[in-house]
């Protein structure tokens, strides 16, 4: 019996990547925000999808302000959260610098 080897039968398995943390996915978002300031409401409009929850929002902007891509600012409403975006000239910024 011949042996046969296939080409495909030795090749590595693919790399797969994890998707974004919801602090990722909203500091990307942010880099083309074209505002300096941006609030808990704006962030679940216009946003990525996966923060139109208010909780979830939060938390994430609460990350990037320990990570120091956010600064809280008292906002215009009493019940509401406001941010200023810090920017940094970095080309693919991660939460984690």
């Amino acid at each position: 019996m011949p042996s046969e080897t296939y080409l495909l039968a030795d090749d590595p398995k693919p790399e797969i990547k994890q998707p974004h943390s919801d602090a990722q996915k909203l500091l990307n978002f942010l880099q083309h925000w074209a505002k300096d300031t941006v609030t808990v409401r704006q962030i679940r409009v216009y946003g990525p999808r996966g923060l139109r929850d208010r909780r979830s929002a939060i938390d994430a902007a609460e990350i990037l302000v320990a990570n120091g891509w956010l600064n809280s600012i008292k906002p215009s409403r009493p019940d509401t959260y406001a941010w200023e975006i810090v920017r940094k000239n970095i080309v693919h910024p991660t939460v984690a610098m």
